[in-house]
């Protein structure tokens, strides 16, 4: 805890005006983004496949980029969309 207490406060002067947001500046900086950024991009294009199977594609897509992996539940749990019945074509009366 003390390393990462260390690294927060890294080069910042805490009577600066704006040494909180050198704080945060340098805590995001511990963060490993590329690997985020890949899973929520994972996330999300499972999540399409499986709305896109029950017929629900962006309902999919919004709950996986909203709650990751646990948004796969959302299109799993509803029902699945079925297509509308579509009038029969021919000469009309």
């Amino acid at each position: 805890m003390s390393d990462l207490l260390a690294s927060a406060l890294n080069g910042v002067d805490l009577d600066a005006p704006d040494a909180a947001w050198q704080i945060l500046r340098n805590l995001m900086a511990l963060l490993p983004w590329w690997p985020l950024l890949w899973f929520t991009v994972a996330c999300v294009a499972v999540g399409a496949l499986i709305g896109w199977r029950r017929g629900r594609f962006w309902h999919g897509v919004a709950w996986a980029l909203l709650l990751g992996p646990f948004g796969w539940i959302v299109p799993l749990a509803l029902p699945k969309r079925t297509p509308a019945a579509t009038p029969p074509r021919g000469r009309p009366g």
